[in-house]
């Protein structure tokens, strides 16, 4: 349906570029209101092109009583393409499944196997990937589990860690390799507070088929052969950049500036901030948080300049220390660094 809209939309933009035939037409009028009825129907289908998809999927509910093969059977059953069964794999996943925070913070596994991720109807980040691929492979589409490095809080940049601690997936629409994509439902299904206590439910549809650049941004394999497009050459490189929040995803953020954690200058030089995001979101405030949870300065609100979803703005910091900062976008962290602030 989402092609058909494209071309029917191309075809009347090429008739109306034509005006002695379009004037010639028995029934112009006829044809201006059909072009406008399509002009509606395309802005509407374009921002979310899953959303057929999705509320289709919703309908089924939570399965209760439904094994992994059966769940993937039913949500899948009416769908043609791969794209749309995974789409419907992990749109379910991520709206029927949550973060585990007790086995998180304590990385527990014991309970990472399709079959009890189901039971339990909660998992970590390993049980979600493993319950991706295995739906997936139900419905005969080739996806892999793919584990590897996430930065949660300043603390770990520039502190390059030897162990993985997350997992997501890698799943295959055609024979070249531009033809994989990056699927993570469980930052998709929402977040867990700073201290891992808790598990708030919050959808992300950007984190299906994520833009690889960004994703490479957040996300580092322990096998580089899944790592899709252009990205860092190694864990000292990954560990170098800021902490990139899970609203960056949801605002399809790119052209990240400064993209070195560690921000160093001075009491009296203004550090520029800028990044660009999908010109369809709109922002109403920016601002910057100092310190951490033990010593938190009041949130300041930034001056910024939006040009087409081009972000800019400048912040001067008074005081001579090193400390942690959050970039605020509408309430949602978005950004993390470590700012090292010396008198000259």
């Amino acid at each position: 349906m989402f092609r058909t809209i494209i071309c029917q939309y191309v075809i009347f933009v090429q008739l109306l570029t034509k005006p002695f035939l379009f004037l010639r037409m028995k029934k112009p009028i006829l044809l201006f209101a059909a072009f406008l009825t399509m002009q509606i129907a395309f802005a509407q289908i374009i921002p979310n092109k899953y959303k057929l998809i999705d509320d289709e999927v919703q309908k089924f509910g939570a399965l209760t009583k439904y094994n992994v093969a059966e769940i993937a059977d039913t949500i899948t059953e009416g769908f043609s393409t791969n794209e749309e069964k995974a789409r419907a794999i992990f749109y379910w996943i991520a709206n029927n499944i949550a973060i585990d925070p007790k086995a998180v913070k304590q990385q527990d596994e014991r309970n990472k196997l399709p079959e009890k991720v189901i039971e339990l109807r909660r998992a970590t980040a390993l049980g979600f990937s493993l319950l991706v691929q295995e739906m997936c492979s139900y419905a005969k589409i080739r996806c892999l589990s793919v584990d590897g490095y996430v930065k949660n809080n300043t603390a770990e940049i520039n502190e390059k860690s030897d162990e993985k601690n997350y997992s997501w997936n890698v799943v295959q629409l055609g024979q070249s390799p531009e033809s994989w994509y990056y699927i993570d439902a469980c930052r998709a299904s929402g977040f867990l507070d700073p201290k891992q206590i808790s598990f708030t439910k919050h959808f992300t549809s950007q984190y299906f088929f994520a833009d690889k650049k960004l994703f490479n941004q957040i996300y580092f394999p322990d096998n580089m052969a899944w790592q899709l497009g252009t990205g860092n050459k190694n864990l000292k490189d990954f560990y170098a950049l800021p902490i990139i929040g899970n609203e960056a995803i949801g605002l399809e953020m790119s052209k990240i500036l400064p993209l070195t954690g560690l921000i160093k200058t001075t009491i009296t030089k203004p550090v520029p901030f800028s990044f660009s995001i999908n010109n369809e979101n709109t922002v109403g405030k920016i601002s910057i948080l100092i310190g951490d949870e033990k010593k938190k300065q009041k949130e300041e609100p930034m001056n910024f300049e939006n040009n087409n979803g081009d972000i800019r703005f400048s912040f001067i910091f008074k005081k001579e220390d090193t400390f942690p900062i959050q970039i605020i976008v509408d309430g949602k962290v978005v950004l993390q660094y470590i700012v090292e602030v010396t008198e000259k």
